[in-house]
């Protein structure tokens, strides 16, 4: 009599907070938000939804803890010689490039000011602030500027990329947006039509960090201890 196969058994690994974690990012990367559900969290691990409520309370919970997951990963120490200059250009990247490849992780931080990622992002800027000699008084306008900026071009960043039309590549979307510009009304829009060229040939992750040393020339400027 032929023996039936053993059924492969299909959760390797047993069921923790960090796998549901890893299983809800690659969910939200795949689907967005809209597509991490209980139901299909607990078909990606494997098991029921009631194991995954004995690690995390909810969907909240669980969005929390998965941004907090991606941001933790840009918190690099960093040389110790950098400058609070370059730390900061560091972390700024490090979060730019965290939102452009999940672009879910900027709306969350937007939605939950006061939620550990997105307060990691916000001491971390802090103490670079304080480390450059800004006074006390202006420490939070100064690393607020800052965090407001990275959100902002991040979230707006990852915004173009999906608004792209699907097979449309970067420099595809570059061009007809330029092209649009460059058609624009010269009355009415003169100064974007004269900086359409620039559009199609911009590097965006060069034009955040120009971004990012202009807001810190300006912050040193009026803070310095000599102006």
């Amino acid at each position: 009599m032929a023996t039936r196969a053993r059924r492969p058994e299909r959760r390797e690994k047993p069921l923790s907070r960090e796998r549901i974690v890893e299983a809800a990012i690659w969910l939200l990367d795949a689907s967005g938000e809209g597509g991490l559900t209980f139901r299909a969290l607990a078909e990606r691990l494997a098991t029921g939804p009631g194991a995954i409520y004995w690690h995390v309370t909810g969907k909240d919970e669980l969005l929390n803890a998965a941004t907090d997951a991606v941001v933790a990963g840009t918190m690099t120490a960093g040389a110790a010689e950098a400058t609070p200059k370059e730390a900061i250009h560091t972390l700024a990247l490090g979060v730019f490039d965290a939102i452009d490849a999940h672009p879910w992780v900027g709306t969350q931080l937007a939605l939950a000011p006061s939620q550990p990622p997105m307060m990691r992002v916000f001491e971390h800027i802090g103490r670079q602030v304080q480390a450059l000699g800004v006074p006390r008084a202006a420490q939070f306008s100064a690393a607020s500027a800052l965090l407001n900026y990275i959100l902002g071009v991040g979230g707006q960043n990852a915004a173009n990329a999906r608004g792209c039309r699907p097979g449309t590549n970067r420099a595809e979307f570059l061009n007809t947006t330029a092209a649009a510009w460059a058609n624009l009304d010269p009355d009415e829009y003169p100064f974007t039509r004269g900086v359409a060229d620039q559009l199609r040939d911009h590097d965006d992750r060069a034009e955040f960090l120009a971004g990012i040393t202009l807001i810190l020339a300006g912050i040193t400027a009026v803070h310095s201890p000599a102006a």
